[in-house]
């Protein structure tokens, strides 16, 4: 996943699935390509409407010529774009396609990347039990990769989710292994914040 975090909306590209051609090196030609780079342009300017549109039609352009990443590509934008209009279960669609393809290609980043916006979904649906789970499961996968950071982000978002549960132990207990996380790699005052959080909701 080349792209990082656009946004507080912890929404990513999948673009190492299929690199697309660098603009200072060649300027695209494909028709379905640059309707799909048009597509992110309106969706980073938040003209989610617009966005939808062109990036539907890059769907279906990929769809015609069987572009596998091209299609995990743009279901994941749409599942963005719906995320932001709040039409979550339409979200949720277009990721499973896109985490299906990703899946089966071994890409397991660009998966991680997708579980996290499908956990994101269902939080906003309420679906607190599918989103833990999710956050569980890549949570296996990012120590799979020795990926301190990403298993601290996914503590802290299951944290929040236990909280609004009234779940208080499990949450202290994800802020006590984010501090031990700290403390192992000597962020003394990060792993002091996360411990003060866990005893706070002890207490």
């Amino acid at each position: 996943m080349k792209d990082k975090k656009m946004s507080s909306n912890t929404i990513q590209s999948l673009d190492s699935i299929a690199p697309m051609v660098k603009s200072e090196e060649k300027k695209e030609t494909d028709p379905v390509k640059v309707e799909y780079e048009e597509g992110k342009k309106f969706f980073e300017n938040q003209n989610y409407g617009q966005a939808a549109v062109a990036l539907h039609n890059a769907l279906v352009g990929f769809e015609e010529k069987k572009d596998e990443p091209g299609i995990a590509n743009a279901s994941n934008q749409l599942g963005h774009v719906c995320l932001e209009r709040k039409e979550y279960e339409s979200a949720l669609n277009h990721y499973q396609r896109a985490f299906d393809i990703c899946d089966n290609s071994n890409d397991r980043m660009s998966v991680l990347s997708v579980m996290d916006n499908m956990a994101s979904a269902n939080k906003a649906l309420e679906n607190y039990s599918v989103a833990i789970k999710l956050y569980l499961e890549m949570l296996d996968l990012f120590q799979d990769n020795r990926d301190p950071q990403g298993t601290v982000e996914t503590l802290e978002k299951m944290a929040s989710i236990y909280i609004v549960l009234g779940q208080n132990p499990k949450a202290a207990d994800a802020y006590r292994t984010i501090s031990s996380i700290h403390k192992n790699f000597k962020h003394n005052n990060m792993a002091t914040q996360f411990l003060e959080k866990a005893e706070a909701l002890e207490s």
